[in-house]
């Protein structure tokens, strides 16, 4: 079974290669260190691999954009995306909903050992949501605030996440600055916020 790795740590990739390989189950069939390198492989390979394993931080890239990407791809060829494996060090709830609304297969934490990055992959292949212990407690206490949002929304809290301005949301999402200056009034609504700093605490 095929497995990309998409991460810009040479030593963990590494370690996942060894850990991957040693089942006999798994073949690392390529790892990219930037979403313009994810892109390259996934557009010049015949066929997708099974599984990809994706980090968040890739240098100036954010690994979230990697989803619409794939999406795309795979719309285009017409088939079927692969189960896409988060392995983050980032805890931060709002970008684990973000991962898994955006269609990531699981979340599992960097600080995670080689019984659960094996249990997680066994649970996404097994058709199943996996995400790491100690997050999936947080996300459950936290599930009635995330469902507030629509997904557009949830793009936008992104960008801001990001320190974006107005003009850099529209341009990315390709909408009007009008239209952006609504999705952040119905975000602070449905919050109860009233700045773009206290949205950092989502």
């Amino acid at each position: 079974m095929e497995v990309l790795l998409i991460d810009d740590h040479p030593m963990l990739n590494a370690g996942l290669v060894s850990i991957l390989e040693a089942t006999g189950l798994f073949t690392v069939c390529a790892q990219a260190e930037s979403l313009a390198d994810a892109k390259s492989i996934i557009e010049n390979s015949e066929t997708l691999p099974s599984l990809i394993i994706l980090d968040l931080l890739l240098g100036e890239d954010n690994g979230l954009d990697f989803f619409p990407m794939l999406e795309k791809h795979c719309n285009t060829r017409k088939i079927p995306k692969p189960p896409v494996l988060v392995c983050s060090a980032l805890g931060d709830l709002f970008k684990i909903q973000t991962a898994l609304k955006l269609g990531a297969a699981g979340y599992l934490s960097k600080t995670g050992g080689k019984a659960e990055l094996l249990k997680a992959i066994d649970t996404i292949l097994g058709g199943k949501v996996y995400v790491s212990g100690e997050l999936n407690i947080k996300l459950n206490e936290n599930s009635g605030l995330y469902a507030k949002f629509t997904k557009r929304e949830i793009d936008v809290i992104n960008l801001l996440k990001q320190n974006k301005t107005n003009q850099q949301i529209a341009k990315a999402l390709d909408i009007s600055h009008r239209t952006v200056e609504n999705y952040i009034s119905k975000i602070y609504f449905k919050t109860g916020f009233s700045n773009r700093e206290e949205l950092q605490g989502l």
